[in-house]
């Protein structure tokens, strides 16, 4: 299956300001389907606005445009077939992130080094929208795989984190981003899970709850408080991964909607992780925090968009 990214990387590294090409078939491989797809309207065109200085950022670049396009027809042929089964089973199909990752779709703004397609924050929200409107369930995956795991390990971590955690991130590894607690909801940053400093590394004790991938993913960015007598200013982010001993995801949530999408509590108890799995500098978690979630949130508002334009796409059927 060719991959929707690499296609784009050539274009990608051409002049970006593009915003008023005109829509040229995009060299996608996959064959065509003669199932019924999800959506029954055309996607949607912008109006031609060139004469406007500066562009406005509602219009979509070439590279943009093509991706739209690109991830819409992947969502439509690949993905709503199984929608259903998905949120019957409550249960995300592993083929389906396995084709995530092959379409370069779980690593949109990571740079090549590190196996990803070097493209912008609006690209990874223009694929985010597309997916919501056949799956918020997969969208909500791929959005906070990218906007928080991946952005917060490279605007964060140090150039061996990088090496080390990136090229996975992009080629076969979801990402969790592990915040929310039972007694800190809408205060995150009261939360109750502990660090503490051993000989190699730290160790972690705590819980989460309501962790997004948690059932998926192998690398998990967890927040703890290294220094609670510092408050929140004590708060840091760790690095564990799912075959470390003493992390167990202990309950998968049951919901009304996007089902398909893991929400689970995840235990940590006694949980040692070395030194290298510190996340940027001790006590900046916090910070961290705020700054990838203004991303995040950003992701989710195009998740909701892409639902609610699928959802009267179907209704208007």
């Amino acid at each position: 299956m060719a991959s929707i990214t690499r296609a784009l990387r050539p274009l990608s590294r051409t002049t970006p300001s593009l915003r008023s090409a005109a829509r040229r078939p995009f060299p996608y491989r996959f064959a065509q389907s003669t199932a019924p797809t999800f959506s029954t309207t055309s996607l949607r065109q912008d109006p031609d606005l060139s004469h406007l200085t500066p562009t406005p950022i509602s219009l979509l670049s070439e590279t943009e445009t093509f991706l739209h396009e690109s991830v819409s027809k992947f969502a439509a042929e690949q993905i709503g077939p199984k929608v259903r089964d998905m949120d019957e089973a409550e249960a995300m199909d592993p083929t389906i992130v396995e084709q995530l990752f092959e379409q370069g779709l779980m690593g949109i703004e990571l740079p090549e080094e590190y196996g990803g397609a070097g493209m912008n924050f609006t690209a990874a929200i223009v694929a985010i929208e597309e997916l919501a409107r056949v799956d918020p369930s997969v969208s909500v995956l791929v959005d906070v795989h990218n906007t928080l795991v991946n952005t917060a390990i490279l605007k964060y971590g140090d150039a061996q984190a990088r090496r080390t955690w990136l090229p996975k991130l992009t080629t076969g590894t979801v990402g969790s981003f592990c915040l929310s607690e039972p007694a800190s909801g809408s205060d995150a940053f009261a939360l109750q899970t502990k660090a503490e400093k051993t000989a190699d590394g730290y160790k972690l004790n705590g819980s989460k709850m309501w962790i997004t991938n948690a059932m998926e993913s192998g690398i998990f960015i967890v927040f703890a408080n290294l220094n609670p007598s510092q408050g929140y200013k004590g708060i840091t982010a760790f690095i564990v991964e799912k075959d470390t001993p003493g992390f167990s995801i202990a309950k998968k949530e049951k919901k009304l909607g996007i089902r398909a999408s893991s929400t689970c509590v995840l235990n940590f108890d006694d949980v040692v992780i070395p030194k290298s799995n510190l996340l940027g500098e001790e006590g900046q978690g916090y910070k961290y925090a705020i700054s990838v979630l203004n991303e995040g949130r950003i992701g989710i508002a195009a998740q909701m968009t892409g639902l609610a334009l699928g959802a009267w796409e179907n209704a208007a059927r």
